[in-house]
């Protein structure tokens, strides 16, 4: 297995980062996470039509592009670096990768084009009250009646759900776990925003009322398909969580070489050294982790995809948070102020690190998973 990367992905990576520093700078992370919405229609439009960036990993055959993972990790990883404030990660690394996943190629048909030109926002309703992200933590009901199915129950959070147009429902049926696609207009549904820490990533709460949805696949075969699309998202956002902590070290490492303290600059102070090689040694280990995870993806390989991702987000969630912490303490007093980015980074690490399961969570999936 070849773990580098080719020079169409650095261009990839070069091309990413250009266009995110230009749309995603710091004032445009404020303004968005001051939204309600969190989302720039324009800059949405540019990403699909310019750069194809929500059909990269999708099929040729269904209007993307049809690249593998590893390029995919590239893009999270630069939009983790710039603290993207668009619903990429829900309708990419989530619901994209669920109908990817399904057996039902109408669907497929139906929905996947949309999400690769951009024209629609979609996301996976999975977490209920109990924040659980295993089957038995999937209680909503869905019902079949002569008109079609019907869900009653509610979700929470949900990434993007007040913005999405398209809802990947998560559902128990009498035959097991199924998944039910729902329009943003679906009568009985009722979508409120919740309040987060993480003001650049939005998160709905979705109440469900005899509310109108499509099977998406065989009736209670969903499971394997959601576990396989968690495994997936977690190395994705693993992905982005490695870009954030680098984007921290950066901002640290150039603070601490343009503040003086006693007549020196404080980087050359040992404290402020060794806290700043802490912190790469924790980036190029999550890196490390992460890089790992989007070579089995690519690689199609089940059982070590399952490791991997387990892996990749037990430690790189812990990493980010570390790395986001410490370079709040090498800024001193400026690092806690509102007017610094940093909190932002901070706020990110938090959030994403409980995303999709705490690292605990993750860890003793990856010890199952190992057998342990």
């Amino acid at each position: 297995m070849d773990l580098t990367f080719s020079q169409e992905q650095d261009e990839l990576r070069t091309v990413v980062r250009s266009f995110l520093a230009k749309y995603s700078d710091e004032a445009a992370v404020r303004r968005l996470a001051a939204d309600p919405r969190g989302h720039d229609a324009v800059v949405w439009r540019r990403m699909a039509g310019e750069l194809g960036l929500q059909g990269l990993a999708v099929p040729e055959e269904y209007g993307g592009s049809g690249f593998g993972y590893v390029e995919l990790g590239v893009v999270f990883e630069e939009a983790g670096r710039a603290l993207l404030c668009e619903p990429y990660f829900a309708t990419v690394a989530l619901a994209a990768e669920a109908l990817l996943r399904c057996a039902d190629d109408q669907a497929r048909a139906d929905l996947l084009p949309g999400i690769a030109s951009g024209a629609t926002i979609a996301t996976l309703a999975l977490t209920e009250d109990t924040g659980r992200w295993d089957e038995p933590g999937i209680r909503l009901t869905a019902h079949e009646t002569p008109g079609g199915w019907r869900l009653t129950g509610a979700k929470t959070y949900v990434p993007d759900g007040l913005l999405a147009d398209l809802l990947l429902v998560a559902a128990r049926t009498p035959g097991g776990v199924s998944l039910f696609a729902v329009g943003a207009d679906a009568a009985g549904l009722t979508r409120t925003l919740l309040p987060t820490l993480d003001q650049t990533r939005k998160q709905a709460r979705l109440e469900f009322a005899d509310t109108p949805a499509r099977l998406i696949g065989p009736e209670g075969t969903a499971w394997p398909v959601l576990e396989r699309t968690l495994a997936t998202a977690s190395v994705l956002l693993a992905a982005e969580q490695v870009g954030g902590a680098a984007a921290v070290l950066d901002a640290a490492v150039d603070y601490a070489r343009i503040r003086v303290q006693y007549g020196r600059p404080i980087g050359s102070f040992q404290g402020i050294k060794h806290k700043c090689a802490d912190m790469l040694v924790e980036i190029e280990s999550a890196r490390s982790a992460a890089y790992g995870g989007l070579w089995a993806l690519d690689a199609a390989d089940d059982k070590e995809t399952a490791v991997a991702s387990a892996l990749a987000q037990a430690f790189c969630s812990e990493a980010f948070t570390k790395v986001a912490g410490d370079s709040i303490q090498v800024h001193g007093g400026i690092g806690f102020t509102w007017e610094h980015p940093a909190h932002l980074y901070f706020k990110r690490a938090k959030s994403s690190e409980a995303l999709l399961g705490t690292p605990s969570y993750h860890r003793e999936l990856l010890a199952a998973r190992l057998g342990i």
